[in-house]
């Protein structure tokens, strides 16, 4: 059985997925505005492509790398989750640490996708003002039969338009369900501990991959940081 902690990650993340995708000039939008014209697109794309729809996987990944991790800040992510440890860390573990994470989001990502279901998605109005370089877009997330789901996405302006650095929903926050998960790995086996097991359940993401759908076509590998 999945754990609490587990399935949390996962819906967070597959709010994430549902909101920062394709088909907005990220650079152009206020935060608020990109939330609502990105979460239409990304919808859309699902619902047209029965192979999305179907659970491919390979094809999943292939759209959370061009299309979603653009939106999310992946290294801020990362230092955020790993808390105190990141500074424990050497120059060349904090890179490795950063592409395995990086790694684990896109398969995350990709899981979380597989298991859409039709929602609908209500974002408030944004009270921060023009010269803000961090936001939070409070939103909820509405279906049929259920109570809705309060979600704040964290936001901050970069060179490149807005991405997000955490997600709460209902007040439980991404980076630091992932925080306590990986202090604890620290503390028992040390960095070189974390990053052989980010590094082994992406492996293992891979090999799951292979056994559902087969080795990847010729001259199409998987993502470089899997």
């Amino acid at each position: 059985m999945e754990s609490p902690a587990r399935s949390g990650v996962r819906m967070l993340l597959l709010l994430v997925a549902i909101l920062f995708a394709p088909g907005a000039n990220a650079q152009g939008l206020s935060p608020d505005a990109l939330v609502r014209a990105v979460s239409s697109d990304v919808i859309s794309s699902i619902r047209d492509d029965r192979e999305l729809q179907a659970g491919n996987q390979r094809k999943l990944i292939e759209l959370v790398t061009r299309a979603i991790l653009p939106h999310v800040d992946a290294p801020r992510m990362t230092r955020l989750a790993l808390g105190a440890a990141w500074r424990q860390a050497t120059p060349t573990q904090q890179q490795k640490l950063t592409l395995e994470f990086t790694a684990l989001l896109i398969h995350t990502y990709s899981g979380a996708l597989a298991a859409y279901r039709d929602r609908a998605m209500i974002v408030g109005p944004l009270r921060a003002g023009a010269d803000e370089t961090e936001v939070a877009v409070r939103s909820q997330i509405r279906q049929a039969g259920a109570p809705p789901i309060a979600v704040d996405f964290f936001m901050a302006r970069t060179q490149s338009g807005w991405k997000v650095y955490d997600v709460k929903i209902d007040g439980v926050s991404l980076v630091s369900t992932y925080r306590a998960t990986f202090s604890e790995e620290v503390r028992n086996r040390g960095i070189e501990g974390l990053i052989d097991l980010l590094s082994a359940r992406n492996r293992e993401h891979g090999r799951r991959i292979d056994t559902l759908t087969g080795p990847p076509a010729t001259g199409r590998g998987r993502t470089s940081q899997a």
